[in-house]
């Protein structure tokens, strides 16, 4: 793909499939010219995290904007577009690592001029991301990234946000889901993408495990490269340790090779797999996951989200365009967009006024908005972090219908470090002040 910058107006967007991107380039002309809010969108369009993240993604950004152009969303959403502007999306593709990303970031800021941008899956991404951001002064979103170091290497950042939650909530999370639901299990294994995420994610829900599960035991780990796709070895090593259960932080195509392959190898039988990520691939599993297997949805998204108006409305206008229920990246990508929809409308500037990225700034620092996933609290790192309860459920699909079973919920002040502590200083304490239901 040698281009790989298009406007919705110009592509097709597949529910299942990756995107045929038009060719061409956006043009340059900036917001004031056309006056429009011009908004960078940047997820997975290809490779093998491009089927469970990038496109729900992308999916969600095109019909929510479709939406918002109309005016159809409820309150408190229902003035057009942002600030009564029509919104003009550039959609740019996350693939190629981290120094293609701050290249392609300095288009969109620089020749593209858009007036923010919302985006990232990778956490490599959003490192890289986070200080060109500052260094350019472009209001920034980071809608789903997950490294716990985005605002800790970052204290001072004025421009970058995130509005989904960071690792060390999954993982606490998940224990605190299997000290609820198995509080005798006692044999814990886990596998994961050798490289920041896999080995963050994993520290973090073992040293919890010791915490909340004392009884339990690591009988094995694995930490096979990202990408690689083929895992018998690792599940051979897997299964003769007799685990109960599996916890896995794989996201995209290495979750859904990691399933298939150790479903089909028995893995799955004989011990229960626990997936931080595997909420993305709901839609798609159909019998190819076992029932039972506990997935998670890196926050209350997908299948976890409330029943709330708005939700009720993003899942209809999502499932009548692609025949599909939106998972997990879908509803944080929605929730992103309404994050700047709600910063740019409570910036004080007239209507039809496009709000500078100071003002931007500073009506989303400490911010608390209405989502697709409830009430957004952004009380975390400095008022830059959400702050949200996370759900954990189990996987179930019978007579061609797939379900949740077994759904438990934690507060986000259950799951989150207090503002300004470390997570692994937090579990390693007992977690101190945590209010859990």
């Amino acid at each position: 793909m040698k281009n790989n910058k298009s406007k919705f107006s110009k592509y097709l967007v597949s529910g299942v499939a990756a995107l045929a991107l038009a060719a061409g380039a956006a043009g340059s002309a900036s917001a004031a010219e056309n006056g429009k809010f011009r908004v960078g969108i940047v997820t997975f369009l290809s490779g093998p995290a491009a089927g469970p993240f990038g496109v729900p993604s992308a999916n969600a950004a095109k019909v929510l904007v479709d939406e918002l152009n109309k005016g159809n969303l409820p309150a408190p959403y229902d003035k057009v577009g942002i600030n009564g502007l029509e919104i003009e999306a550039v959609v740019i593709d996350e693939a190629g690592g981290a120094t293609k990303q701050v290249e392609e970031y300095r288009n969109l800021v620089q020749r593209q001029n858009v007036d923010a941008v919302i985006g990232y899956v990778s956490s490599g991404d959003c490192l890289a991301i986070a200080p060109v951001a500052e260094e350019l002064k472009t209001f920034t979103i980071a809608y789903d990234c997950g490294t716990p170091r985005l605002f800790a290497d970052n204290p001072d950042a004025q421009y970058m946000f995130r509005t989904g939650l960071d690792a060390s909530v999954d993982n606490i999370g998940a224990v605190r889901y299997l000290a609820a639901t198995r509080p005798d299990v006692t044999r814990l294994a886990g596998i994961q993408q050798n490289y920041s995420w896999g080995q963050d994610s994993w520290a973090d829900f073992t040293a919890a495990a010791s915490a909340l599960l004392p009884e339990a035991e690591v009988v094995e780990e694995q930490f096979p490269k990202i990408y690689q796709g083929q895992y018998g070895a690792e599940i051979s090593a897997l299964s003769v340790k007799r685990p109960e259960i599996v916890h896995s932080s794989f996201w995209g195509g290495d979750m859904e090779a990691l399933v298939l392959q150790a479903n089909a190898r028995g893995l799955l039988e004989d011990a229960t797999g626990l997936l931080t990520c595997g909420e993305a691939s709901f839609a798609t599993y159909k019998d190819q996951a076992p029932n039972g297997m506990i997935i998670g949805a890196r926050g209350p998204f997908g299948q976890f989200a409330p029943d709330n108006e708005l939700n009720t409305w993003f899942e209809g206008v999502y499932q009548n365009a692609y025949d599909l229920e939106p998972v997990y990246p879908a509803t944080k990508m929605a929730q992103a967009i309404l994050g700047l929809k709600y910063a740019a409308e409570n910036a004080g500037v007239a209507d039809k006024e496009i709000p500078s990225a100071e003002q931007l700034a500073a009506a989303m620092k400490g911010a608390t908005f209405e989502s697709v996933s409830g009430t957004v609290e952004m009380a975390r790192g400095n008022g830059h972090q959400a702050m949200q309860g996370i759900t954990y459920g189990e996987y179930h699909y019978e007579d061609g219908v797939a379900s949740i079973k077994n759904a438990v919920s934690f507060d986000g002040e259950c799951v989150t470090p207090p503002e300004g502590v470390a997570a692994a200083d937090w579990i390693a304490d007992g977690f101190p002040g945590a209010k859990c239901n």
